[in-house]
C-alpha cells in the first residue's frame, strides 16, 4: 500500500490523488483498504513512517563504526547522501506532503527526524573526541549534524539543477570539503 501510495502522491499529489485510486495502485479493494485505515491521512501517515523507517535503517546500516577519525564523518555523510539519492523521490513526497498530517501524527513523524539528526550528532561527537574536528560545543554539533542533513535533501530538492552539473560523487566530496572548512579540521 506504501509504495502504491508513494508512486500516485509523487505522479499526483497527495490532495489529487483519491483513496479509492490508492487502493487500486496497491491491488486492494476499496473495503479492503478501509479495514486497514480511517482516512487518506492515515495513509500519508504510513508512507511518512516507511520512510523515514527505511532511511534510518539504511543510514544506520551504512554508518561503519569501525572507522576512526576523519574518515568515519566522510563515510557518514557519504551514506547518508547515497540514502537520500536512492530514495530521492520517497523524500521529496515526505517533505511536501507531511504538512497535510494530522498535528498528533505529524510530531511523530518529526520526532523521526530529530532520532535521524541524532544518528549524524553521535559521529560528530565521536570525532570532536577523537581531536579530528573544532566542535566544542553541544549546540555547534546539532547545528553541523543540521547542515549535514539539509545538504543531504538539497541533492532531492534542487535536483532539477544540482543533478546537471555534478554527480552525486562530486556533489558528496564538495559538501564535504565545505563542512571540514566549518569545523576546523585537523588532520592526524
Amino acid at each position: 500500500m506504501v509504495k502504491g501510495a508513494v508512486r500516485l502522491f509523487i505522479e499526483k499529489g497527495f490532495h489529487r490523488t483519491t483513496t479509492r485510486e490508492i487502493a487500486k495502485e496497491s491491488g486492494f479493494s476499496i473495503g479492503t483498504l478501509y479495514e486497514y485505515i480511517r482516512s487518506k491521512e492515515d495513509i500519508l501517515y504510513l508512507v511518512c513512517d516507511a520512510i523515514y523507517e527505511e532511511v534510518r535503517d539504511r543510514l544506520a546500516y551504512h554508518l561503519d563504526t569501525n572507522n576512526e577519525g576523519i574518515d568515519r564523518l566522510k563515510k557518514a555523510v557519504a551514506a547518508y547522501f547515497q540514502v537520500i539519492h536512492d530514495m530521492q523521490d520517497e523524500v521529496l513526497v515526505m517533505y511536501q506532503e507531511a504538512k497535510s498530517l494530522p498535528k498528533e501524527a505529524l510530531s511523530y513523524v518529526l520526532q523521526k527526524e530529530v532520532e535521524m539528526t541524532e544518528m549524524i550528532e553521535k559521529v560528530i561527537r565521536d570525532c570532536a573526541k577523537e581531536g579530528v574536528i573544532n566542535v566544542d560545543d553541544d549546540a555547534r554539533v546539532k547545528l553541523v549534524a543540521h547542515n549535514i542533513l539539509v545538504q543531504g535533501h538539497m541533492w532531492t530538492f534542487r535536483r532539477w539543477q544540482i543533478q546537471k552539473h555534478f554527480s552525486l560523487e562530486e556533489y558528496t566530496t564538495l559538501q564535504v570539503e565545505q563542512l571540514l572548512q566549518g569545523v576546523d579540521h585537523r588532520p592526524i
